[in-house]
């Protein structure tokens, strides 16, 4: 498993950030229809799931591409806070302990990535973006210390609960 730094935490909030401006409606038209403006951060959100998920403990093809996004994400988020702000590189931002994923919540996450390229594919190019933009959102901000950090822990855990009663029951 790859660990998170600050540089990638803080791409992390970087594409969190983008999101997050780039759907506010404003208050009145939230307040006016807040299902759904809320649901238009659907594609985002479920994305996000998905690219945590890929971090915690997947091997392979899958594991592999989310390693190397996560470490050219803590390249230049560091690069950029070196050369930004003066902060120093490679200070690790991530969680003491994680919960990996099963044998049986592994295979959940490849039919998720099965699941992630057919929504991808078919998603208009302006959702194809967000959906990109989740995942990278996820793998970076999945196994920090932060609030974000904590959400992997009932993702793996239903992930893995998900995938034993799927193959404990077949």
């Amino acid at each position: 498993m790859n660990y998170v730094t600050y540089g990638g935490v803080t791409v992390g909030l970087c594409i969190l950030g983008y999101e997050v401006v780039t759907w506010w409606p404003g208050r009145k038209q939230l307040m006016k229809d807040p299902l759904k403006h809320a649901s238009r951060l659907l594609p985002f959100l479920l994305s996000w799931c998905y690219g945590c998920l890929t971090t915690l403990g997947v091997a392979g093809l899958i594991g592999t591409a989310s390693s190397a996004v996560l470490g050219l994400s803590n390249w230049l988020g560091d690069a950029a806070l070196v050369w930004g702000v003066g902060e120093q590189p490679g200070q690790l931002a991530a969680r003491e302990t994680f919960t990996p994923l099963s044998g049986p919540g592994a295979c959940l996450v490849l039919i998720l990535t099965a699941v992630f390229v057919a929504a991808v594919k078919k998603a208009s190019d302006a959702n194809s973006g967000v959906m990109k933009r989740g995942a990278w959102c996820g793998i970076t901000l999945g196994t920090s210390a932060g609030v974000a950090g904590f959400a992997a822990v009932p993702l793996a855990t239903a992930a893995n609960w998900l995938g034993d009663n799927t193959y404990g029951r077949l």
